[in-house]
């Protein structure tokens, strides 16, 4: 074409075409020349091959501080970014060197650092053997928001995966990167897995450490050594702050992330109703994903050590005493229990998401695990249950109780204890209120109860205990006529006098 120079390529087309039998001005338009061009082409005049060129076409606007400025600062501080060298350049002279001149100083710096710069880390590919390598790691949905029937859930999930096969289970947990949550997960991934890879490797478990003395950690470490030779595993550890060591979970993060939003997206909810249904679909989602490495996995399988007969330890323990309140402190988390286990110790489980207590060797109970928002407060699990047997006998402590809040099941329960509050004389409300509550448990209906109330309330109206106890207890209520609030206050014996006829109008 003309003004344009004809590249190598258009005459290796134009001389296939004329191979082919197609005429010059075939060729020609086949190549994207013209005819002129073609003919010459015909008769052996081939264009140069164009030599690149080796010298500048316009002056060097860096020529004056190179040498001078530039390079002393490079050989001094090789990390320095081409970036912070230009700006300190820009600053020592202004206006000489406009942002237009950015991009070429950049590339400027890039060739020097190229030629004259210390080594780049090299990455050394591993060969992946089958059976020898798992690995363990943490990772957070940070753009991703799961909720449990509206409420969001604070968790992140433990990610195994196997080098050779690509094999991976997943597990939500519920706190941070603690032993007892990598232990869970590691012996629940093991346990599906049907065997054990020679070697474990996880990161720096630096979360695990946090705010540890140096007995804790070694207690830590002690611990993680025995859980990998209970299962024969080696266990190694990258370097803090090195991620590429553990690649081979760290970069299918992504993966997993992705297919999880994705999933949302096609369940058109991020909504669950209970944790359990959450971990039962994020089960089948892993599933699936692992049909993709089947035939690896098969291959893996074989060369997997056998699974010990019985479990390791994977949670930890603390002896706690009862205290006259009903409750236990565990790690900054006031825990209420049934009131039968007043003055009790009690030898702790401490898992992941659940606190398993015992009377000497006979489990008693088991508490949901909760965790504290902010590292720098306290948080409170106080469940009703436990305590409202004994609040019913003693209803007038509810005012001032300290755990009065966290007695009331959720805002629901918050809302009605302020009507009911505002309606009520002091005695008759806190009667009302502690009576709503063992009505709640007595017939398990605390969801059902609540929204009656609300409605009722909405309405301006606040009905009696009996009234609820026949619409959702009528096997307990007492046998009152319709109509008659067990509720209403009692006359005192004096006012009965006015009622009878004095002595002297007897005689």
């Amino acid at each position: 074409m003309s003004g344009k120079a004809i590249t190598q390529e258009q005459v290796k087309l134009f001389m296939k075409q004329r191979a082919e039998g197609n005429t010059q001005q075939q060729a020609s338009a086949q190549a994207g020349i013209s005819e002129r061009s073609g003919r010459r082409v015909d008769s052996g005049i081939l264009p140069k091959k164009k030599e690149p060129r080796h010298w500048r076409t316009r002056k060097d606007p860096f020529a004056e501080v190179w040498e001078s400025e530039i390079l002393p600062q490079l050989e001094k501080s090789p990390a320095l970014a081409p970036t912070t060298l230009f700006e300190d350049l820009q600053d020592r002279h202004p206006c000489r060197f406009s942002n237009k001149l950015k991009r070429t100083f950049q590339r400027r710096v890039k060739a020097w650092k190229a030629l004259h710069g210390p080594d780049k880390e090299v990455m050394f590919r591993q060969s992946k053997e089958a059976g020898r390598l798992g690995l363990s790691d943490f990772t957070e949905l940070n753009d991703i928001e799961i909720t449990i029937t509206g409420e969001p859930l604070n968790h992140r999930l433990y990610h195994f995966r196997l080098a050779f096969s690509g094999w991976s289970s997943i597990k939500v947990i519920l706190g941070g990167e603690s032993y007892t949550a990598l232990a869970e997960g590691l012996q629940e991934a093991l346990q599906r897995l049907g065997g054990a890879p020679r070697e474990h490797r996880t990161d720096s478990l630096s979360a695990a450490y946090k705010n540890l003395s140096k007995s804790e950690q070694d207690d830590l470490t002690e611990r993680y050594q025995a859980l990998c030779e209970h299962y024969g595993m080696t266990p190694t550890r990258n370097n803090r702050g090195v991620s590429h060591e553990n690649g081979a979970v760290e970069s299918p993060h992504g993966h997993i992330k992705n297919r999880i939003r994705q999933a949302l997206l096609l369940r058109e909810s991020h909504d669950f109703h209970c944790l359990d249904d959450y971990r039962q679909w994020l089960d089948g989602l892993i599933r699936r994903f692992n049909r993709r490495c089947e035939d690896a996995l098969e291959i893996e399988r074989g060369k997997l050590l056998p699974l010990p007969v019985h479990s390791a330890t994977d949670y930890s323990e603390k002896v706690a005493k009862v205290t006259s309140s009903s409750t236990i402190d565990v790690k900054r988390v006031l825990y209420s229990v049934p009131a039968r286990l007043v003055g009790e110790s009690l030898r702790l489980h401490i898992y992941d998401d659940r606190i398993e207590a015992y009377v000497g060797s006979t489990l008693a109970h088991t508490l949901s695990r909760a965790y504290s928002l902010n590292h720098n407060q306290r948080a409170r699990c106080i469940d009703y249950r436990h305590l409202i047997g004994q609040l019913v006998r003693k209803p007038q402590a509810f005012r001032y109780s300290q755990l009065r809040d966290d007695l009331l099941p959720n805002a629901v329960y918050q809302q009605i204890w302020a009507y009911i509050d505002q309606q009520l004389e002091p005695r008759a409300a806190c009667k009302r209120i502690v009576g709503i509550l063992s009505l709640a448990v007595r017939a398990d209906c605390e969801q059902p109860l609540g929204a009656y109330l609300q409605r009722r309330i909405a309405e301006g109206k606040l009905p009696s205990l009996h009234q609820l106890e026949q619409r959702f207890d009528p096997s307990a209520s007492s046998e009152l006529p319709d109509g008659l609030d067990s509720d209403q206050p009692q006359h005192t014996l004096a006012s009965y006098d006015t009622l009878m006829p004095s002595s002297q109008e007897m005689h």
